[in-house]
């Protein structure tokens, strides 16, 4: 088995912060209200990186979930949730504990640490880890996961990330009065709009679940008979993308995929929303890109289609990059590569009514394959399957917190 591993802070903000304060370039006494508020949060991070300068010792993660009852959905998410060290690291150090501002109990996030600190015991005594209580506050945040059906992993994990970015946002609930006004950017740059939009939405939700995961859509409607262009701004936390008619080779590649999902798409009257200049129902064309990249992109293979009288899936095999996944063209003219690692996949093998999630994830020594309780090593080679559901990717050039190893 691996060694444990430490979380290293960089030193940079410390001696930013002791800089500052060293040679009094803030006076607290005779500070303006910008300043103070400047002061305050450059000792919070003081504080805060102070208690995260010790070294994090853990295990190496290789350690399954008990099944307690058609939960394989739950255990393959949070392997993948497990592996994505971001989220990893910052359950361990207690940090939501520290920048928490909700009015809301951190019960489940509380649980959900629990849980990843018996993943990643360093004694690593236990086989595996019961997620019972973990599970059990889950579903009374969201009665919907009650039962011991089967549920569908990817909503499993939507549903999940809202309730613990609920929990930990460092936003203080501010109550709406009304129905806010809707503001206008038709005078700014496209970027422009974007930001500000990416902006207001940062003035209610965020979290460090929004710092990972959450980027911004763009929908950019056409109007076929004034040529008017309008851009719609929309938050997600991953893409669901369809999966196009095999090929002549019987496979499908995750390009062909985006391809798909961002090609221009014609709207007649009855579909489309009102143009901003005709001032009614027009036809148009429709074209989906990503403006914000997040720093982990969770893409959805959405194998289950729902036709008038039932649920499909599709196991068309899609074929997907491990590293240097350039997600740039898809994204503004000026992006440029804007490049992804795999590190971790949930998989769906059987029918829509009985099924099994497993995942694969990958850490320093290599890739595992977690199927509830048991945990294997796993080739590279072994990971391109016709079951591959959803697909978790690390953006290669950012800023992610640093291991090392002992």
């Amino acid at each position: 088995m691996p060694g444990a591993s430490g979380v290293n802070i960089e030193p940079s903000c410390e001696a930013l912060c002791r800089t500052l304060v060293s040679q009094k370039g803030l006076q607290r006494e005779t500070a303006d209200i910008s300043q103070s508020v400047l002061y305050t949060s450059l000792m919070g991070l003081l504080l805060v990186t102070d208690n995260e300068k010790e070294q994090l010792t853990i295990g190496s993660g290789r350690v399954g979930l008990r099944n307690i009852g058609n939960t394989c959905f739950l255990n393959a998410v949070v392997q993948c949730l497990s592996h994505t060290r971001g989220l990893r690291d910052y359950c361990f150090l207690l940090s939501y504990r520290k920048e928490k501002y909700s009015k809301e109990d951190a019960k489940l996030m509380e649980a959900f640490s629990q849980v990843l600190s018996g993943l990643w015991d360093m004694n690593e005594g236990d086989t595996c880890v019961n997620p019972r209580k973990f599970y059990s506050i889950f579903k009374e945040a969201v009665p919907y996961f009650s039962g011991y059906s089967q549920q569908d992993a990817q909503e499993f994990l939507r549903f999940l990330l809202d309730k613990l970015h609920t929990e930990i946002n460092r936003r203080p609930y501010v109550r709406r009065t009304g129905k806010e006004p809707e503001q206008k950017y038709a005078r700014f740059r496209i970027s422009e709009e974007a930001a500000a939009m990416w902006k207001k939405h940062l003035e209610r939700d965020d979290s460090r679940i929004v710092d990972l995961f959450s980027g911004q859509l763009r929908s950019s409607l056409h109007c076929s008979v004034c040529s008017h262009y309008s851009n719609t701004f929309d938050v997600f936390c991953d893409l669901s993308l369809p999966i196009p008619k095999k090929s002549s080779t019987g496979e499908v590649t995750l390009r062909q995929c985006l391809d798909l999902f961002s090609q221009e798409e014609k709207l007649d009257k009855e579909n489309s929303p009102m143009c901003e200049r005709c001032n009614r129902h027009t036809e148009c064309t429709k074209r989906l890109s990503i403006q914000r990249f997040p720093q982990v992109i969770v893409i959805h293979l959405n194998r289950f289609t729902m036709s008038r009288w039932s649920i499909s899936k599709s196991t068309t095999y899609v074929s997907f990059p491990l590293t240097n996944l350039d997600l740039g063209p898809y994204g503004p003219l000026d992006s440029g590569p804007v490049l992804y690692n795999l590190y971790a996949i949930c998989n769906h093998a059987g029918t829509v009514n009985m099924g099994h999630y497993t995942a694969c994830c990958s850490d320093e020594n290599g890739w595992c394959f977690y199927n509830d309780s048991s945990v294997t090593p796993l080739s590279e080679n072994q990971l391109q399957t016709n079951q591959a559901y959803v697909l978790f990717y690390q953006r290669s050039n950012s800023t992610t917190t640093t291991t090392v190893r002992k």
